[in-house]
């Protein structure tokens, strides 16, 4: 004897629970990438500003003159990128920013995801022993009209 299947109530919702965990998940992996790539722009900005300095020194310490139009080309061509230098320094900023808004934002829709979940098997469990209750109430049924019948 079987009784009715489980089914869970709030199966839709669970499931789109999991979509939106697996989208949280695609965009701090997307995150985490442009992260990534900005760390590098990063560190080539600043190799770039440290060859213009060093270049600006090795020039200052040559012998020869420099006119003034050259020596201010190249306090501008380090000015220049200094600020590449700064502009994605606060690039790196905004993005490990979003990265932990990400994470946040992933923690809680996994949370969601996981309580359901959790839900979900409470309540196949006392589904499960309700129709163990059920099926051993019947056997006992059974058993109890056999031997009724081998009594009479």
């Amino acid at each position: 004897m079987t009784g009715p299947s489980f089914r869970f109530r709030l199966e839709r919702v669970r499931a789109v629970r999991a979509r939106k965990e697996k989208l949280a998940q695609r965009e701090l992996a997307n995150a985490l990438s442009r992260q990534s790539s900005t760390v590098a722009e990063l560190r080539s900005a600043e190799a770039h500003v440290e060859h213009a300095r060093t270049q600006q020194r090795r020039e200052q310490t040559e012998p020869g003159t420099l006119s003034g139009g050259d020596l201010l080309a190249r306090q501008a061509f380090l000015e220049r990128a200094e600020a590449q230098r700064r502009v994605r320094a606060r690039e790196l900023a905004q993005r490990e920013a979003e990265v932990a808004e990400r994470d946040a934002e992933l923690a809680t829709a996994a949370s969601e995801h996981e309580m359901l979940n959790r839900l979900r098997e409470r309540h196949r469990g006392e589904h499960e022993r309700e129709a163990a209750r059920r099926e051993i109430g019947a056997l006992d049924e059974i058993t109890a009209t056999r031997f009724r019948g081998r009594r009479a």
